[in-house]
């Protein structure tokens, strides 16, 4: 399994110039960020929104000014467009993502990457022979907050990193969310909806992961859903809403991990890292911003600021934009998010047989943004 090289794509890409174009499938809750977003990114033209549901999307681009609107079909059809953000259900990921790349395009997906091996795999591959790249969210480790705690660790101020402590505790998304059932199905849960924002900071701190072992239960068999037009209706919960897991990672580091809907205590955002040295408090990974805290021996815990672009989802795409006019790889990796659902998937097979599971895949930790990576400067 590879990532295409970073000249896999100039035959996609031959003779194109100046700022990215772009078409957003899946007008639903989260393309409003992103389009709010990418509309402010001059590097990148937001040339459509596209949505199974045309009327979704056409009201989604007069929101923002989009130029169009349609179908996926005539989303992927679209000359212009070079790089087709796929936001929509995780179940519909890798269908829409395998028609982009075959029809010639980029694709950055949200994540999870998929939902299983198989067909995260196939797309992979796909890409490859395709000579087209693939990136995928969460893209909250390229924000100010996640690339200071990561440099932070690389200049070595708490020592060998050797161990991590992540958290994730909420009473789950039923009670904002207008629609939030698929969030408690097969590919969702907080293992697959959370998980992927943890995981990937530990990547990024650590390397690849190398065996996982996990426990999981679910509190109630059915929920509630609060708020919007359908508040008051039930439905059923088919994934662990509680899930404790552990990893041993290449290098030999460990971590501990707690991804749950159950805890009417809302307790997220803490990830720490602990080195011979010291123990670094990273921001809330689902965030693109937040201080560092460094605690030493026998001192009192050091605030450090974050430096570099608090730009919110959409990053990922602008930069994996800019590596694609550069010829030169971009940081969020298909292949490493591909890694992250190797290491979930894992973890829920390590709930079903109670054992530890070994991973086949790897990954690499992309390199860091320069500190004055700017994504409202054009430079394209």
């Amino acid at each position: 399994m590879r990532t295409p090289a970073p000249d896999a794509s100039a035959a996609v890409d031959a003779g194109r110039s100046g700022p990215v174009g772009v078409a957003i499938v899946g007008a639903g809750v989260i393309s409003k960020e992103y389009l709010g977003n990418l509309t402010r990114f001059p590097d990148v033209r937001v040339l459509m929104v596209a949505d199974l549901f045309p009327e979704v999307a056409a009201a989604r681009a007069a929101e923002f000014g989009i130029p169009a609107s349609g179908t996926v079909e005539e989303a992927l059809a679209h000359p212009d467009v070079e790089i087709v953000i796929n936001l929509t259900i995780p179940a519909a990921h890798v269908e829409v993502a395998t028609a982009a790349v075959e029809a010639g395009k980029h694709v950055w997906s949200e994540k999870p990457f998929s939902l299983d091996r198989e067909s995260g795999l196939g797309l992979l591959k796909a890409a490859d022979a395709a000579g087209v790249r693939l990136g995928c969210a969460p893209d909250t480790f390229l924000g100010a907050g996640l690339q200071t705690a990561l440099r932070t660790v690389a200049r070595g101020d708490i020592g060998t990193p050797l161990t991590a402590l992540t958290l994730m505790q909420s009473p789950g998304p039923e009670s904002w969310h207008p629609n939030p059932a698929f969030l408690f199905q097969a590919g969702a849960g907080p293992l697959f909806d959370i998980g992927p924002y943890y995981l990937t900071t530990l990547v990024q701190t650590f390397g690849p992961i190398a065996k996982v072992g996990a426990f999981g239960s679910q509190s109630r068999a059915s929920r509630v859903i609060g708020s919007g037009p359908k508040a008051g209706e039930s439905f059923d919960v088919t994934v662990p809403t509680h899930v404790s897991a552990i990893a041993q990672f290449e290098g030999g580091e460990s971590s501990q991990s707690i991804f749950s809907f159950d805890s009417p205590k809302q307790n997220v955002g803490v990830v720490e890292i602990t080195g011979s040295e010291a123990t670094i408090a990273f921001p809330d990974p689902n965030m693109f911003d937040g201080d560092i805290v460094l605690t030493r021996r026998g001192a009192e815990p050091e605030v450090i600021p974050a430096v570099g672009s608090t730009s919110s989802r959409g990053t990922g795409v602008l930069e994996m934009a800019r590596a694609i006019r550069a010829g030169v790889p971009h940081r969020a990796q298909g292949e490493a998010a591909y890694h992250v659902l190797d290491a979930m998937v894992s973890i829920a097979e390590s709930i079903e047989t109670g054992s530890f599971i070994s991973l086949e895949s790897t990954a690499v930790a992309a390199e860091p943004l320069p500190e004055d990576f700017d994504p409202t400067a054009k430079t394209l």
